[in-house]
């Protein structure tokens, strides 16, 4: 063997020694804690908006922050593409207690003057119109608007005799979807206000639940809606039944806990942790106020801790 190759083994460890202290990449644990701030980028104003969006969009924190001394942790983000958010311009239909209603993905400014060009349009005679209350009055019917549940949604009703008839929502839901056609959605994309009431987790006798400002039929309505959008994924979470009138959901959820299992916990136990059977009932607690409670509907107990983390994610469906 020639010198050279025999030299090659120590070579070869020195040079593994430098990668494995070094790294082949570059150590970027400490960028962001050195990162300065710089002036953000501005596009030139007669750009085409429809083409720009959020190349990586990053989902709101829901919910609220609630100390509990060195257990507190920051309430989670809205999971991107969890239950069913109304897009800017989007149209969907909600139903409660027999009444029928448009959820509208535009500030209630924007559903206003699109309702007074929809009338007028109609041919139908005001006979009161209230812009600051979002009432619009015709010989034919009434229609009211009010901010959604949802970030930037408006609420749209149409009611004739006390009852929502289908054609006339029918009509409005052509209409914005027309206009959602042709409108850039940087015209219709409005944040809601910032002093605009949000759903707020509270912990009363040791019990966690979730107030809502919202009447109990509407929240009934969007959670019912939301639901059925994200409680779909098997032996994870999933809607059950509902009960309209006595105000419950029953849903099979698998709960942080049971998450939380160590791997080989998971592994002795022929196929992990088993979602679990919770009972959500909604209650009313005053005029535009509402309660959402979660209690265990089995035969195991459903910890603090579960509980809210579960009304958590609720609390971002709704919001």
């Amino acid at each position: 063997m020639s010198s050279a190759l025999k030299w090659m083994p120590l070579v070869a460890a020195l040079a593994l020694a430098g990668c494995a202290r070094d790294g082949y990449y570059d150590d970027r644990a400490t960028d962001y804690v050195e990162a300065e701030s710089s002036a953000p980028l501005v596009l030139p104003d007669g750009r085409n908006t429809r083409r720009y969006g959020d190349a990586m969009p990053v989902p709101e924190s829901q919910g609220t922050f609630v100390s509990q001394g060195e257990d507190f942790r920051v309430p989670p983000p809205r999971a991107l593409g969890a239950g069913s958010v109304v897009e800017a311009g989007g149209v969907t239909q909600r139903e409660a207690a027999g009444q029928r209603w448009l959820v509208i993905g535009a500030a209630p400014s924007v559903v206003w003057s699109e309702l007074e060009d929809f009338v007028a349009e109609r041919g139908l005679t005001v006979v009161e119109r209230d812009a600051n209350r979002g009432l619009l009055v015709t010989d034919q019917a009434r229609f009211s608007i009010r901010s959604g549940l949802q970030q930037g949604a408006s609420e749209l009703r149409c009611e004739q005799g006390g009852t929502s008839p289908q054609g006339c929502l029918q009509a409005l839901q052509r209409r914005f979807e027309a206009r959602d056609a042709t409108a850039s959605a940087s015209s219709l994309a409005v944040q809601r206000p910032e002093d605009q009431p949000r759903p707020l987790l509270t912990q009363s006798g040791g019990e966690w639940r979730l107030a809502l400002p919202y009447a109990a039929d509407r929240t009934w309505a969007e959670l019912s809606y939301q639901l059925e959008a994200d409680f779909v994924a098997e032996e994870r979470r999933e809607l059950i039944e509902q009960d309209a009138e006595a105000g419950t959901f029953l849903v099979d959820y698998l709960t942080l806990s049971a998450r939380s299992q160590g791997v080989w916990e998971s592994l002795t136990s022929f196929g992990g942790a088993d979602p679990q059977r919770i009972r959500l009932s909604l209650e009313t607690d005053g005029p535009e106020r509402s309660v959402l409670r979660a209690e265990s509907a089995d035969d195991r107990t459903l910890s603090a801790e579960d509980r809210r983390e579960l009304l958590e994610r609720l609390a971002g469906l709704l919001g």
